[in-house]
């Protein structure tokens, strides 16, 4: 299974970035293989709207099923909720780093979002 974690860098050791439409990277981990790819989201950081569909296909595109992010909003939520991927939510005081967000979501630790956890055109 392919987890994407948002993330300010491109290392598994990178604090997950609570931003998804305009986060700096996805970090792209298949729990099964433990391969890592990491994915730049440098077109959408100065988009002025569509970030988070763009994003949102980004994921889709790299085959996650799983995406785990600090906030989400309404537009790309749609567009991973119709891909069938599962949505986690961190806290970054509990889960800073991308290895800690990913090992939270294997014990069961993370909350599944059911919906935006924010509106469009946050920073």
């Amino acid at each position: 299974m392919k987890v994407a974690v948002t993330a300010t860098g491109s290392e598994m050791t990178s604090d997950v970035d609570m931003r998804f439409g305009r986060a700096k990277w996805f970090i792209i981990h298949d729990d099964q293989t433990r391969k890592t790819e990491a994915v730049s989201n440098v077109q959408n950081l100065d988009s002025p709207q569509g970030a988070g569909i763009q994003a949102a296909r980004q994921i889709v595109d790299a085959g996650a099923e799983v995406l785990i992010t600090g906030n989400i909003g309404p537009n790309a939520f749609r567009v991973l909720q119709a891909a069938a991927v599962t949505i986690y939510k961190v806290e970054k005081e509990r889960t800073p780093t991308v290895t800690d967000a990913i090992e939270a979501w294997r014990k069961g630790d993370l909350e599944q979002v059911g919906g935006a956890t924010k509106e469009g055109h946050w920073i």
